[in-house]
């Protein structure tokens, strides 16, 4: 069931004016309670949890860093990453990773063993998965490697995030997304947002145990 309201603003332009939009409150979609009883019941799986850093959003971009964390927080994996190009500089601004600091670190081809041994088989907790995923598959590209990984569960907690918040985007269609630094924010969390691996891994996993909490 859709009902709409009608809701008259001002614009932000330099001009302002009046006009008139649609807001939709989407009642069938997902409730709050039923993204609290996702993430209890994600949490039951003992997930592990999995951030990376990376040269950029593209489709050609890779990986820089990876961070995996255990279902307690204890880590498994945390590793700088070599790419095969260099880090753009617009993009060191943002996690702060520069080509001196990537020298000598593994590439992805030498450090996937190891993340694989973390993910395979487990339910594996990402904000942003979609996002995560595309780079890992993209770095085994640059390596000429195939995809393989049995048995991982992927699982979006920015997507649960939305619905747990329930701020509704009529012209999508779905729940407004949320950064992770935004989301950190709203839930009251002290961890900080720090553009690297390991502290946004800590911070998505306590995002998603405050909304296990229901607060």
């Amino acid at each position: 069931m859709e009902i709409a309201i009608l809701q008259h603003s001002i614009t932000h332009h330099s001009i302002p004016f009046l006009e008139f939009s649609m807001l939709t409150l989407n009642i069938d979609a997902p409730t709050r309670e039923t993204a609290i009883r996702q993430a209890q019941d994600e949490i039951l799986h003992k997930p592990v949890y999995l951030d990376t850093e990376t040269t950029g959003l593209e489709k050609f971009d890779q990986i820089v860093e990876i961070c995996v964390l255990d279902y307690d927080g204890s880590v498994l994996v945390d590793s700088l990453v070599r790419p095969t190009s260099k880090i753009p500089a617009v993009v060191t601004k943002l996690h702060g990773i520069t080509d001196a600091m990537v020298k000598e670190a593994p590439t992805w081809l030498e450090i996937w063993p190891t993340v694989q041994a973390a993910l395979t088989g487990r339910h594996v907790a990402i904000y942003s998965a979609d996002y995560d995923v595309r780079l890992m598959k993209q770095s085994h590209r640059h390596h000429a490697m195939r995809w393989k990984l049995k048995g991982a569960n992927f699982f979006c907690i920015m997507k649960l995030y939305a619905q747990f918040r329930g701020e509704w985007d009529d012209y999508h269609g779905s729940y407004r997304w949320h950064k992770l630094e935004e989301a950190g924010r709203q839930c009251k969390i002290e961890l900080p947002n720090a553009h690297r691996a390991k502290a946004d891994a800590l911070l998505a996993r306590a995002v998603l145990h405050y909304m296990a909490e229901g607060k």
